[in-house]
């Protein structure tokens, strides 16, 4: 039987006693629903092709979905096995409709409205239609669920299966919630911190009713919960033992950036103001675990080992969205709803079209393959440095029509690779020196240089063999023209 004090709002019980339950009719949630679905969805389509501009995660995205499901199988294998089933959702897609931007972003955008319409859904539940509809109204105008709703990666997609994965949490569906959950975890593996953050949601409901933990904290937790987090932890074992053996692939990773820290310190703000704050116990029980706890525990990890980037705990969205929707309905009023729409509206205006342009991400590829293609000459050699660069040009092979990629052995679709098979460090050496003029397409200066021997060997001949002609910055990659030591520009 569903537990009603983690089902019904309790605004006007103390948080240690279960509620009255509360009955509320079915037809009642699709009004609450539909709005915010429609919004997100609106906002999603506004602008969503950017002008074609492709970022590099998405040219990934795309050149994976473009290869068949032998190709893809294959490339997992030695890279990227993390975003397996995204890639092949994302082929299906590209099966039934032609490969350009929209396809490629149109399920984030879907999946993020069917994230606004959960989160209403769960506000509903948890304090009332009108804390529901506002909670899922909010959620899309934040300016990051914006952001990866025209994203063509799997983090919209990741915050759709957590949100229902927390309302069939409060049904008590353990059955659908392991699959949902599941799902959520093999799209990216770090949904599986969301587990936890449900374990604190029930840990919290339990110490409110005062249940006896004589045989420890996790046997206050329900059975079904147990089966269930079991099994999704059994179920994504294999694929998060053998994408250890990829773990090179995240050796990109630096401390935070300084947005990424603005949002931490906002999340944790957030947090703190709604411990004590407005709305029923039983919503802070389950939207605070939800807002804090995997970006705490990432930031843990992250002391040991650099992982986090803020895409990764995106879920923390929902959390702040449903305290927010909270706090609205407990001090509602005229002025306080003119001053969120006007802000609302004011964000929308100013943040909107930057948001949709294409120097709005770090570095649209077509811009750089055009400047590679801009900066050579016929018969130029064209060298990427570390061997990641060569996704400026996945979707945009034409760009080196008539140049020689010095450092290349079989290209990535030949060789079921990311960016291609280069050559032993030797190969790369010998190849370098037969050729008088390079355009050399890598990283801006600070930026962690990567170890490997063949990346070593490409540094080390550019500075005693070569000398910078002329370069030229597109986002974050650096564009130079390098000639052989004694030869004229």
């Amino acid at each position: 039987m569903p537990d009603i004090a983690l089902l019904s709002p309790a605004r006007h019980a103390p948080s240690s006693l279960p509620a009255p339950p509360v009955t509320r009719a079915p037809s009642d949630a699709w009004r609450v629903a539909l709005p915010p679905a429609l919004l997100m969805l609106a906002l999603g389509l506004w602008g969503i092709e950017r002008e074609g501009a492709l970022w590099a995660d998405e040219a990934v995205t795309y050149d994976m979905a473009s290869r068949t499901v032998p190709e893809i199988w294959r490339t997992l294998g030695s890279a990227d096995a993390v975003h397996g089933l995204y890639y092949l959702l994302m082929h299906g897609v590209f099966t039934v409709w032609e490969p350009g931007t929209v396809p490629l972003r149109l399920p984030s955008a879907l999946a993020m409205s069917a994230t606004a319409a959960g989160v209403a859904v769960i506000g509903r539940q948890l304090a009332g239609p009108r804390a529901g509809l506002l909670a899922g109204l909010l959620l899309p105008l934040l300016p990051s669920v914006q952001w990866y709703a025209q994203e063509g990666r799997s983090y919209a997609l990741v915050c759709a299966c957590v949100t229902w994965g927390t309302w069939l949490l409060l049904r008590r569906k353990w059955t659908a919630y392991a699959a949902v959950m599941l799902v959520a975890c093999l799209l990216h593996e770090f949904a599986v911190l969301m587990l936890v953050a449900h374990g604190a949601t029930l840990l919290l409901e339990a110490r409110a009713k005062s249940l006896p933990r004589a045989k420890g904290p996790l046997h206050a937790l329900p059975r079904g919960w147990r089966n269930a987090a079991a099994a999704v932890l059994l179920g994504l074992a294999p694929l998060a033992g053998f994408s250890v053996t990829q773990s090179q692939q995240v050796d990109w990773i630096a401390f935070p950036s300084t947005p990424d820290l603005i949002t931490v310190g906002l999340v944790a703000a957030l947090a703190l103001l709604s411990l004590r704050g407005p709305g029923p116990a039983v919503l802070r029980r389950v939207a605070v675990p939800v807002l804090v706890v995997p970006t705490a525990l990432l930031l843990a990890v992250s002391t040991v080992h650099q992982l986090f980037v803020g895409r990764y705990v995106l879920s923390y969205a929902i959390g702040a969205a449903l305290l927010l929707g909270a706090a609205l309905d407990r001090y509602w009023s005229r002025g306080l709803v003119l001053a969120t729409a006007a802000a609302s509206l004011l964000t929308l205006v100013v943040q909107g079209p930057a948001l949709r342009t294409p120097d709005s991400r770090k570095e649209d590829v077509g811009e750089v393959a055009a400047a590679i293609a801009a900066a050579a000459e016929p018969g130029d050699g064209v060298l990427f440095t570390p061997v990641r660069r060569r996704v400026q040009i996945l979707v945009h092979p034409s760009s080196l029509d008539g140049l020689t990629d010095v450092s290349l052995a079989a290209s990535p679709r030949a060789s079921n690779t990311l960016y291609g098979r280069e050559l032993p460090p030797e190969g790369i050496r010998a190849r370098m020196l037969r050729t008088p003029r390079i355009v050399v397409v890598q990283d801006r200066r600070g930026q962690p240089l990567d170890p490997f021997p063949g990346e070593r060997m490409k540094r080390e001949v550019l500075a005693a063999e070569f000398t910078l002609r002329e370069e030229r910055l597109v986002g974050k990659v650096r564009i130079g023209v390098y000639v052989r030591a004694g030869r004229p520009s």
